[in-house]
């Protein structure tokens, strides 16, 4: 039988990504990071911010951001001018200075009642996971 006289299959759904842009996204212009801040701020988002903040300064890959503990950012009270972290998919210490915008969302966020005996700084909302999972990051 050849291939003309086969009949035409009709998908009865799109495909997921039809109509979508796939592939690596332009990078944020600074005007829609402070734009994005400012949404944050005025909905007071406190979580949101800290952790879009953290991402701005970090440059970190989502599962090193959610995988932050209150130790690596906060010691003695305060929030560190400076953060290490071993990166999970290179094995490399990646050293980051976290700005004074951040440093004051991250202070608000951990001084919330929220926080108080949690050892990851994104804490999961399931008892049985420590941290929220890289796809609830990217779906904030």
């Amino acid at each position: 039988m050849s291939a003309s006289n086969l009949p035409m299959v009709i998908p009865s759904k799109k495909a997921w990504n039809h109509g979508r842009i796939i592939g690596q996204k332009r990078p944020l212009l600074p005007k829609h990071v402070w734009a994005i801040r400012v949404r944050l701020e005025l909905a007071g988002a406190t979580r949101d911010l800290a952790l879009f903040d953290l991402a701005v300064d970090s440059k970190l890959r989502g599962c090193d951001l959610v995988r932050l503990k209150v130790a690596d950012v906060y010691a003695a009270g305060t929030v560190k001018e400076r953060a290490s972290i071993l990166q999970s998919k290179t094995s490399t210490p990646v050293r980051f200075e976290i700005t004074d915008g951040t440093c004051k969302s991250l202070a608000d966020w951990i001084s919330s009642p929220f926080m108080s005996c949690y050892e990851f700084l994104w804490p999961g909302r399931f008892h049985d996971r420590p941290h929220i999972s890289t796809r609830q990051y990217e779906l904030r």
